[in-house]
């Protein structure tokens, strides 16, 4: 019986260590519930929300048109845009930069979500702030 108690304990502490993220996605991109899946696998805690366009969630947390993919996150006060690898947002949440968000732009494939085999286009992840700024968080592979 202690020994229930203390694995749901410790299940309860790891799951409130979880980063939270909050997903914008439509309901037909498949792409994008694998990119869940890859943040899920990866210890994040995600609630997915079905929206018909992600468009409004782009605009509302300041995601560059350049910089659009096909779903917006929420995670830690930023934004993260497409198919951000979860070590990125990982090192983002840890780094706390100054910084709007970051972003995958486009649909690259190889990265998170949108594996094809063993092909891995090079991509970069770029971060972004409130003045419009862009620089290269990541490059990847």
């Amino acid at each position: 019986m202690k020994v229930l108690a203390i694995l749901t304990l410790l299940s309860g502490i790891l799951q409130a260590a979880a980063p939270a993220v909050t997903v914008y996605k439509t309901r037909t991109c498949g792409c994008c519930g694998k990119w869940v899946e890859h943040l899920k696998a990866n210890g994040f805690d995600v609630t997915v929300n079905e929206v018909p366009s992600t468009a409004e969630y782009r605009e509302r947390y300041g995601v560059p048109t350049k910089l659009q993919s096909c779903h917006t996150a929420i995670v830690g006060g930023y934004a993260v845009e497409g198919h951000v690898p979860a070590a990125d947002i990982q090192r983002l949440l840890k780094e706390k930069p100054k910084a709007k968000g970051i972003a995958v732009p486009g649909m690259p494939i190889g990265s998170p979500g949108m594996e094809q085999g063993d092909r891995k286009d090079t991509y970069s992840v770029i971060l972004f702030t409130e003045d419009g700024d862009m620089k290269e968080f990541q490059k990847r592979p």
